[in-house]
């Protein structure tokens, strides 16, 4: 087990970690800190090096509305195949642009000409420090699916409007895809939904 005391002026009071668990993804790790009272409280949170969620654009010749590349994925925690936009964690180093890029491949088999940023956020700020960018990729080529061996993945093509009736009638409940949906149609980068 590692520990490491550190402090910045935005974190608050003094904090102490100890690692519990080297994970393939992500750190469970025990977090010691003062209460307002003055005792010593405990917390295990994940700690994260930060994932990216991609909403994938695609125009076809022939095709006025834009199209959305989805996934539908089988994930182990949930117990079932959810339909998603791509994502993927951040390797040790890499600038969440590339993630993007590098997952866009893997799961959908689109490579993007441009990769634009919509934001960051905090995905589970009570459990995690996970930091999510969002990001739209238009000019997409085929390029062919590169899966990893744990995957079970599918892709599905919608419209704008199919996209917002597999959002209200609950057929999409990943909320990193809902919120970065959102976000790109607040910005106008996305209409019909």
């Amino acid at each position: 087990m590692n520990q490491t005391g550190n402090r910045t002026p935005d974190q608050g009071p003094a904090v102490t970690r100890t690692t519990l668990y080297r994970g393939a993804k992500f750190d469970f790790e025990l977090v010691r800190y003062p209460g307002r009272g003055g005792t010593t409280l405990e917390r295990q949170i994940i700690r994260h090096p930060g994932a990216v969620v991609i909403l994938p654009l695609l125009r076809e010749p022939g095709r006025d509305e834009v199209r959305i590349v989805l996934i539908r994925n089988h994930r182990i925690p949930a117990g079932t195949h959810l339909l998603e936009l791509p994502a993927g964690t951040r390797e040790p180093g890499e600038p969440p642009e590339v993630t993007a890029g590098r997952e866009l491949v893997e799961e959908t088999g689109y490579r993007a000409a441009k990769i634009t940023p919509l934001g960051s956020y905090y995905t589970s700020p009570g459990l995690s420090d996970e930091l999510m960018w969002a990001f739209v990729a238009t000019g997409l080529e085929p390029a062919g699916q590169d899966l990893e061996d744990d995957e079970r993945i599918t892709v599905e093509v919608v419209t704008g409007s199919e996209l917002g009736t597999l959002i209200d009638r609950g057929e999409m409940q990943d909320a990193k895809s809902m919120l970065t949906v959102l976000w790109a149609v607040r910005k106008g980068l996305l209409t019909g939904v």
